[in-house]
């Protein structure tokens, strides 16, 4: 089975037992996220570990090409890290999520690392979750904010991230666009943004 069906096969099994899963009282459940070896990720070579529960989840884009179906996202995903490691020397890819237009959440450091996503303080004490595209003059499809929430819930309910968790929005830690005006003026209704 090629890369792109095993992947295929895994998001539709993923959203079934996510179907499944909402029909008991379990608790609060991730959208289908893609481990690491599904996107073909290169191998970490992060070390450094992040305390948990974390208090902050920073918002940002990716400034660079959208991506609407798991196969694109996939490639995606792919060239964010080898840009990151590769041209920029970092351990790994530099956040610990990518959110694809496709509505899956594409694993990249994870909940148990520290990302390279912005500030040196804020890296050591935030999650950080991108978007893949660029968001200054439109809005991400509906399904992919629906993926990033239900992340959050996730994290809460696997103790990853603080029952208080605060969102910010890239550009509230760091001089920069990111997450771009549009996904900014998103996440600002969100329940858990603060500015400051």
């Amino acid at each position: 089975m090629s890369r792109r069906r095993a992947l295929l096969a895994w998001a539709l099994l993923s959203l079934l037992r996510l179907g499944k899963a909402q029909n008991t009282e379990a608790p609060a459940c991730c959208s289908p996220i893609v481990p690491r070896r599904e996107w073909g990720a290169l191998a970490s070579k992060c070390i450094t570990p992040l305390s948990q529960p974390v208090r902050y989840v920073v918002v940002s884009h990716t400034a660079g090409s959208s991506c609407n179906t798991p196969a694109s996202c996939q490639q995606q995903a792919q060239n964010v890290q080898y840009y990151h490691m590769k041209r920029q020397d970092w351990c790994d890819v530099a956040y610990n999520f990518l959110i694809g237009e496709d509505g899956l959440v594409y694993e990249g450091r994870g909940w148990g690392f520290k990302g390279d996503h912005s500030s040196h303080l804020w890296n050591t004490m935030s999650i950080g979750i991108t978007f893949m595209g660029n968001y200054m003059d439109r809005v991400p499809p509906a399904r992919a904010l629906r993926a990033a929430q239900s992340l959050l819930a996730c994290g809460v309910a696997q103790r990853a991230l603080s029952s208080k968790y605060e969102v910010k929005g890239h550009r509230d830690v760091q001089r920069t666009l990111s997450p771009g005006d549009q996904l900014y003026n998103i996440i600002q209704n969100w329940p858990r943004y603060r500015a400051t």
